[in-house]
């Protein structure tokens, strides 16, 4: 049994999705108790906002050890629920969010601190502006099962440093991990209340938190769970934070060194069983060193090892859902209808039945679902071009536009083509690894989402930005532009945009003449 959904009354189950061993109920969080949360939520979050940045970073940076000292046991954890392999668990959640918690503990300060607004103009310059950033309140996280701990960890680590209250919503499928992640953070000594895991169906829950006013939802998942969530979020104008998923492009360049393109699409083509939205779907090659790169790729693709006796030696592991299968297998047969050639590693009846074969699809084209669609699974399409002007427009023909790379030993040429690739994050000669740099902004353009998380971005992202101007002439007892209105103050106020703006050297004279005619009518009452 795949990871699948299963309910027994008030209980929900989760299942290892390779094995179909129960690994364990949780119990349904019932509306009455989802308001309790909130409620209690809203006590704790004003408790650990009135702590300076400095003390809640003082309080999270023992998260970062904890993760050192139990990373094995997370990564297993990971695997169990979401069928990827134990490195893959280690490198792309467990580690990023070590790191992640440094980063942020130490940068949070300066991310958050009161900044000075330079005067626009000398007219005005005696008021003087500060921006300082206030905490949303309770926010929301919505998390998905294809990275149940690293996707979610960003989320909830720069809430709380900005002053926030979580509650945490994890896919069905991966609760287990919500509740590691719950542990995770239970070295910090929070405040009761402040971070809180519930299992609730999605759609039960986004009406609760919307009816009960959630202050800010970051959700990640699909376009279509994005759309409607923004719908429902309309009737309060509760702001929402999408990452929506991607079907990512490659672009291989004649100059590339092929090895490396060929290892670096590997990797983010297949790892996680090519579920990563930000992973690699979609490859164009020059069309002189096609031939070469198609032929070494499929030479690497077929030496990935699916089983193995050692554990951390497995490189591919196994779907997460049975849905999420079936769509993958709907787009390969897809694709070979419309003509495409695949290239698979083992036959499907050799593998159990949770297993996909990496597939690697040529003479493809965009009318392929595999090609204009997210197929979110273990498949890559491969394409040629013959000028990067071509690869290009081939690149940016998606509706997405979440990640992208570029591949060539002129670092200088990749760099200019990376600039005009439509995506949220483009890497030259690497692909993916910019969601585990904590100081990097993730999100995409399109339908991707267009929000941003991770770095700056984040606690940009958790707050409201709030503008104070304070007057350094507060002694005067008006403004020039207060009441009584005259034909005096009229002429004065033109006679100062005169003065700064016209080119006329006879206005400027007159319109100062004017100006200074009402300056002193600041101190009259």
């Amino acid at each position: 049994m795949q990871n699948e959904i299963y309910i027994e009354k008030n209980f929900t189950s989760s299942f290892n999705p390779s094995t179909g061993e129960e690994l364990g109920k949780f119990e349904i969080t019932l509306e009455d108790e989802l308001n309790r949360v909130i409620t209690n939520a809203r006590i704790a979050q004003t408790e650990w906002a009135n702590l300076s940045v400095e003390e809640r970073a003082n309080k999270l940076k023992p998260v970062a050890s904890y993760i050192a000292d139990n990373s094995e046991t997370l990564a297993q954890a990971i695997s169990n629920e979401n069928g990827k392999v134990l490195v893959d668990a280690l490198a792309t959640e467990v580690f990023p969010s070590a790191l992640a918690v440094n980063y942020y503990c130490k940068n949070a300060k300066r991310f958050l601190k009161k900044k000075r607004i330079k005067s626009g103009n000398w007219l005005l310059s005696y008021k003087r502006s500060y921006l300082r950033k206030i905490p949303c309140g309770v926010v929301a996280v919505i998390s998905p099962w294809n990275y149940p701990f690293g996707i979610p960890f960003h989320d909830i680590i720069t809430a709380l440093l900005s002053g926030n209250a979580v509650i945490l919503k994890t896919a069905n499928q991966s609760l287990l991990i919500g509740e590691a992640l719950v542990k995770t953070f239970k070295i910090a000594e929070l405040p009761e209340g402040l971070f809180t895991l519930v299992n609730m169906r999605g759609s039960e829950f986004g009406k609760i938190i919307f009816e009960q006013g959630i202050d800010k939802v970051f959700f990640t998942g699909s376009v279509s769970v994005g759309k409607e969530l923004l719908k429902n979020a309309a009737q309060s104008l509760t702001p929402v934070s999408l990452e929506l998923g991607g079907n990512d492009a490659m672009i291989v360049c004649e100059d590339a060194d092929l090895d490396r393109a060929v290892n670096g699409a590997v990797w983010a083509a297949f790892q996680n069983s090519g579920q990563s939205c930000g992973g690699v779907e979609r490859i164009y090659v020059q069309e002189n060193v096609y031939e070469e790169f198609v032929t070494k790729l499929t030479e690497k693709t077929a030496s990935l090892k699916l089983n193995s006796a050692i554990n951390q030696e497995i490189e591919i592991g196994c779907m997460t859902t049975k849905d999420q299968r079936i769509i993958v297998e709907e787009h390969i047969a897809d694709a070979v209808e419309k003509g495409a050639e695949v290239f698979r590693t083992q036959p499907e009846s050799q593998l159990p039945v949770s297993h996909l074969s990496p597939a690697i699809l040529t003479n493809v084209n965009h009318t392929m679902l595999a090609m204009s669609e997210e197929t979110f699974g273990p498949t890559v399409g491969v394409m040629k071009f013959k000028n990067i002007d071509e690869a290009i427009k081939l690149a940016n023909d998606s509706t997405y536009g979440l990640t992208g790379s570029v591949w060539s030993r002129n670092r200088k040429k990749a760099k200019k083509i990376a600039e005009q690739i439509n995506a949220g994050a483009v890497l030259i000669n690497d692909h993916l690894m910019s969601h585990g740099l904590a100081e990097t902004p993730w999100g995409g353009f399109k339908d991707s989402g267009g929000s941003r998380s991770h770095g700056e971005f984040s606690f940009n992202s958790m707050t409201q930005t709030q503008v104070i101007v304070d007057d350094l002439l507060s002694f005067t007892k008006k403004e020039l532009w207060w009441h009584p209105f005259s034909k005096k103050l009229f002429d004065g106020l033109k006679g100062i945009l005169e003065f700064q703006f016209s080119t006329s050297i006879e206005k400027k004279v007159t319109g100062l003449t004017a100006f200074l005619k009402i300056v002193m009518r600041v101190f009259k009452k």
